[in-house]
């Protein structure tokens, strides 16, 4: 099978398709084709040699990234019954999905509806699991607030407009002019242009920062969360800074890692199943050019997901 690996820390050159053999098969395990791996900045990262992810793996390289699975189960180990061949499955992984074949637990993989198509469950599970448990597990988001999302058109974002929206908030969403028709047609109560410092100050007072960014510009939008407001930083390379200065501000602030959950995934497919959330897929690359798919994530203007297919035949 084919799979692309991390070479060494470095630029998106870095990544190599190579030949590899399928792992084998434990019995509380499953084999999947494949379809489509979710292509994310945590991936990026990682291959850069920055992050949490890049310290769990640094003496591991080769590796493969790649932690958003979609595709068919090709057999399952003796101990499975949960999901049997042909099944149509999704759901996260601690990396290797930039692979034809994937061995999985069989429990980490959730069924994926008839009526929802592969490349929308494909992009779904870390950006939804990301959102839901930010705006909730550790946001608290309740119904009547105000939250402002930043990066709001990316892949996270885009998912946490609509989950917040559902949970009864009014929405603030904070993205370039190109994408404002977009977030309104998701539900985004209020569109802010990030580039327009007079504008970000306007913003009325919110009780909740999804802070998606990071960095300075995690910092500048401290200003409109109400006092003893809450501050979810999402970066983990730059949490440490947006946290101490959100507590200095006197806000409650913190940062975060998802959780894998499939009561969530299974809750997040349901929800796409019924048309009440929608996953926009951007762009859709072969296996063989992941470098250009890392190359677009880190411009850090991708509207909603990027994909990786695997072999079509």
């Amino acid at each position: 099978m084919k799979q692309l690996v991390i070479r060494a820390f470095g630029d998106a050159d870095q990544l190599a398709l190579v030949e590899a053999k399928s792992p084998t098969l434990a019995t509380n395990e499953v084999r999947v084709k494949m379809h489509y791996a979710g292509v994310n900045p945590v991936d990026a990262k990682t291959r850069a040699g920055l992050g949490w992810g890049a310290a769990a793996i640094k003496d591991d390289l080769p590796w493969s990234p790649g932690l958003e699975l979609m595709g068919t189960v090709l057999e399952s180990g003796a101990e499975v019954s949960i999901h049997q061949a042909g099944d149509r499955v999704f759901g996260l992984l601690s990396g290797g999905c930039y692979s034809e074949e994937v061995v999985a637990p069989a429990n980490a993989l959730v069924a994926v509806p008839s009526s929802v198509n592969d490349e929308v469950a494909a992009g779904l599970a870390l950006a939804g699991t990301t959102a839901w448990q930010g705006l909730t597990v550790h946001g608290n988001l309740a119904a009547g607030e105000r939250v402002l999302i930043s990066a709001a058109a990316g892949g996270v974002g885009h998912l946490a407009v609509q989950l917040a929206k559902d949970l009864g908030a009014t929405v603030v969403a904070l993205a370039s002019p190109n994408n404002h028709e977009f977030l309104k047609e998701l539900g985004a109560d209020e569109v802010v242009d990030y580039h327009d410092r007079d504008q970000v100050r306007a913003i009325a007072p919110v009780d909740l920062l999804l802070d998606l960014v990071g960095g300075e510009s995690g910092c500048q939008l401290l200003s409109v969360v109400k006092p003893g407001g809450r501050v979810i930083t999402v970066p983990t390379i730059t949490a440490d800074e947006v946290i101490a200065a959100a507590k200095a501000a006197g806000l409650e602030a913190r940062g975060m890692l998802k959780d894998n959950d499939t009561q969530q995934l299974a809750m997040l497919i349901k929800a796409v199943a019924e048309q009440r959330l929608t996953v926009k897929i951007s762009q859709v690359y072969p296996l063989a050019q992941g470098a250009a798919a890392h190359r677009q994530i880190e411009t850090g203007h991708t509207r909603g997901k990027l994909l990786l297919q695997g072999a079509t035949d």
